[in-house]
């Protein structure tokens, strides 16, 4: 399992039965971390980088990850800064 901020980065190792879903590994988790700010219930989940259902199940030696909300869309920013060097550009 793997959450982070931009300060700080959690990992836990949970061992779980093959039937396990994700949601079974971030209860497992909940239980070793000492981590109340990780948003457990209400973040978007994933495996290795790819969005999935806490009704999915993971393989062996998957990392699900804990999704924390941009603070922004990483495009519309990139969007920001051309047109601010295309403004500064035509003065």
């Amino acid at each position: 399992m793997a959450y982070a901020t931009p300060s700080q980065q959690y990992l836990w190792a949970v061992e779980l039965p093959w039937e396990a879903t994700v949601a079974d590994a971030i209860e497992a988790a909940r239980r070793v971390a000492n981590a109340p700010e990780v948003p457990w219930d209400s973040a978007p989940v994933g495996i290795f980088g790819e969005l999935c259902q806490r009704s999915d199940r993971p393989a062996a030696g998957d990392r699900i990850e804990i999704y924390r909300p941009l603070r922004c869309d990483p495009r519309q920013r990139r969007r920001e800064q051309v047109q601010k060097q295309r403004k500064a550009r035509d003065r």
